[in-house]
């Protein structure tokens, strides 16, 4: 069996492991040096330098992460915005013009509403669910559209079909953040898109103690990405690396079981009489479930709802669970609560929030590795208080 064609779980564990290993070591060591001796590199972006993103841990990781989603090349930077800013800002240029789908994590939002236009960069917002809208919007400097697997905080899913054909069809750049899926559950190379942004903070690492950002793609992106990356100074360190690169290995049997669990509460939720609605694309409620059952191998651990009642019903309810964490990100070991307009989106004003469909009462979940029952019992608890 080639490399290429093992199945994702065997490349979580060995796609870009030293061969031979290191030492022996079995786990790949942390290079904590900053620099490397000069071995004749002709380029600057091909020195031996922990800024350059080449050290052994990164060249390690940029191997793993290619194979997960069957892309090219790939590379890791500081932080999801890092990796998201960067891209942009390596593909387009001062009068360019962008599509980007009108529901996004707060701080893409932000990014493209707020330091763009600084940079001369224009862009217009795109309903994911409607192509015939797309093309009204179109420039001459029109170069990219992006959008998000499952959109942050309302578990939107556009037409990514779509949105690949349409950027095909007008040669636009076709980039997705596909944070809230993982390779596990979707790889948007397999789909045509040229770039996958992950913020590896999430489930990537899965543990809630880095900061990082990947990018997915073509090769030929991916280098013209990484060298502006060289130059912002976005890198990830070795460390971090190290525990990236650890916690990936454990991705697919955590995707799986957060997966079945989020299934499990969506549904416990939608029955329960104090909830006014459910947004999680497993639920064949979902505007977009049979678009969701059609591209992912999974529906993510991701869910939000919204209670019956105002936004103090939500904090009581919040409050009074006992087993998820109320506090900012996603996808680790541990459940996580949140209402949205406090965390992710309270860059947004009240009109924008208001204006994408995210009310003030909007909870949050990111579902851990709890047992499923404990934490349906807890939200059952939780759910009393509040009739």
């Amino acid at each position: 069996m080639g490399k290429t064609n093992r199945e994702i779980d065997t490349k979580l564990i060995h796609a870009g492991e030293p061969n031979p290993l290191i030492q022996g070591a079995v786990s790949i060591p942390i290079f904590q040096s900053s620099t490397f001796e000069y071995g004749g590199q002709e380029s600057y972006h091909d020195l031996r330098y922990i800024r350059l993103n080449n050290t052994p841990n990164h060249v390690a990781l940029h191997e793993k992460l290619a194979a997960l989603e069957n892309g090219e090349a790939a590379v890791v930077s500081g932080s999801g915005m890092a990796a998201i800013s960067t891209t942009l800002l390596a593909l387009l240029s001062a009068g360019d013009h962008f599509l980007a789908q009108d529901c996004l994590y707060g701080g893409t939002h932000d990014l493209i509403t707020k330091d763009l236009p600084a940079y001369g960069i224009s862009s217009d917002f795109i309903c994911g669910k409607d192509p015939n809208a797309w093309k009204k919007l179109l420039r001459p400097t029109t170069k990219a559209v992006y959008v998000e697997s499952i959109t942050n905080p309302l578990m939107q899913v556009a037409n990514l079909k779509g949105i690949v054909e349409f950027a095909n069809e007008h040669r636009l750049y076709s980039i997705i953040d596909n944070t809230f899926t993982s390779p596990i559950n979707f790889r948007p190379l397999e789909h045509g898109f040229d770039l996958s942004i992950h913020s590896c903070t999430k489930y990537l690492n899965g543990h809630s103690d880095i900061v990082a950002g990947a990018v997915i793609g073509q090769e030929e992106l991916i280098t013209k990405i990484t060298h502006k990356l060289n130059h912002l100074g976005g890198t990830l360190d070795p460390h971090a690396c190290f525990l990236l690169h650890r916690g990936i290995k454990t991705l697919a049997v955590r995707v799986r079981q957060q997966n079945a669990s989020a299934m499990e509460i969506a549904q416990f939720l939608e029955s329960r009489p104090q909830v006014e609605r459910v947004h999680y694309p497993g639920l064949s409620s979902h505007p977009q479930h049979q678009r969701a059952r059609e591209l992912f191998d999974g529906f993510g651990g991701m869910l939000s709802f919204e209670l019956k009642g105002d936004v103090e019903v939500a904090e009581r309810f919040i409050r009074n669970t006992t087993i998820p964490i109320c506090a900012p990100s996603l996808g680790g070991v541990e459940s996580l609560i949140t209402r949205p307009v406090t965390t992710s989106h309270a860059c947004l004003s009240p009109e924008e929030c208001k204006q994408v469909g995210i009310s003030e009462s909007l909870i949050r979940l990111s579902v851990g590795l709890e047992a499923t029952a404990d934490i349906i019992s807890d939200f059952d608890q939780a759910l009393r208080t509040i009739e």
